[in-house]
């Protein structure tokens, strides 16, 4: 077990995101989206059941063995923190460390557009981070909640599966709640939050209809409300919501979230020149005519609503990756790839630009 913590710290000096052991195999770890193979012998059953037995409690430990996986997080020390999630590959253990930082980030060192400044100080509403998984909604959620920490007396309550981000109390006073140890589901624990006198609550996932009639019941009583939902854009993100809810009851949830929902930001993580790698934001912001949109259902217009809203905040993935080529951050072929439409921005990026400003959405 000493070679692996060994490997752990070498790992954290490096400053990798991702851990994965697996008996068998040298250790691997993920340093700026590469995965790379360690200088090192492969790691034995003996060393995984000794670390393992260090990082689980015995609760986890029974998760694991009724259910052959489990999540949890785990401190290596005072200042280092990961995210685990232990599973059987072939009845074998095989373990991922993710390394959570500290939330001190700004938007600046995290090269996050300055807009989501207004959208973290906004009173009330609701505010969905988007994304696929590993694109870093996480990180920006925990940057938003930090902005707010750093400037306003504020109640902040989180409720997250497991707790990714330490947030240190400074202007705000926060509480921290986990699944499984605080809170029996992000359910239960965003309705305990109400009676906790919160200004703003973070759930760590939208997962299903019960959790976004509770989220829009706490931003129809005056709180702001931080959550994630998986989708690869904007658009998708507002019909994610939609479809968690027979269209029997589609009229009244379509109302609900037109009315609640303040902005919806979905991020990309994009290769960058200097190596690493740095965040493309599309942001969408609920403006009259998208909540008309919402409330009529028609997302495949939502798009032109959004490339046509600059001056109110919005911005699609494609300007977003037309501003970093411009600015020199990435190469044309990456932002190509990562576009989600490659015609267009091939366009823009030779000069050509659509008025989508002047459509008229029906």
């Amino acid at each position: 077990m000493d070679t692996l913590f060994q490997f752990i710290y070498q790992a954290v000096e490096a400053d990798a995101s991702d851990i994965h052991l697996k008996i068998g195999s040298p250790p691997v770890y993920r340093l700026d989206g590469q995965l790379y193979s360690a200088d090192a012998p492969p790691v034995t059953d003996e060393q995984l059941n000794e670390l393992i037995e260090a990082m689980l409690s015995p609760k986890l430990q029974s998760t694991y063995d009724e259910h052959q996986e489990v999540d949890f997080a785990w401190n290596l020390n005072d200042q280092v923190r990961f995210r685990g999630n232990l599973f059987n590959s072939g009845g074998i253990p095989t373990l991922n460390l993710r390394y959570i930082k500290k939330a001190t980030a700004t938007f600046e060192e995290l090269n996050l557009p300055a807009s989501l400044a207004k959208i973290a100080i906004l009173r009330r509403g609701i505010v969905l981070m988007a994304g696929t998984t590993g694109s870093g909604k996480s990180t920006t959620l925990g940057a938003m909640i930090n902005f707010i920490n750093a400037r306003e007396f504020k109640r902040i309550i989180t409720v997250e599966d497991p707790v990714e981000y330490l947030f240190t109390d400074d202007k705000s006073m926060i509480s921290q709640r986990e699944v499984g140890f605080d809170t029996d589901t992000f359910q239960t624990g965003l309705r305990a939050a109400l009676r906790q006198d919160p200004d703003v609550i973070m759930v760590g996932e939208i997962r299903d209809r019960n959790s976004v009639e509770t989220a829009i019941s706490a931003a129809e009583t005056g709180h702001l409300i931080f959550s994630t939902v998986h989708a690869d854009n904007s658009v998708q993100g507002v019909q994610r919501i939609l479809d968690m809810f027979p269209s029997a009851d589609r009229s009244q949830i379509r109302l609900a979230l037109a009315q609640s929902l303040q902005a919806i930001i979905c991020q990309r993580l994009i290769p960058a020149k200097n190596g690493k790698v740095r965040p493309a934001c599309e942001i969408l912001r609920t403006n009259s005519l998208v909540r008309k949109l919402i409330i009529e259902e028609k997302p495949e217009k939502l798009q032109v609503a959004l490339e046509g809203g600059e001056e109110e905040g919005m911005i699609s993935f494609n300007k977003a990756l037309y501003n970093m080529v411009k600015a020199d951050q990435i190469e044309t072929e990456v932002a190509l790839e990562y576009a989600s439409n490659p015609e267009a921005l091939k366009m823009n990026l030779k000069g050509i630009f659509l008025d989508t400003g002047n459509r008229i959405v029906n």
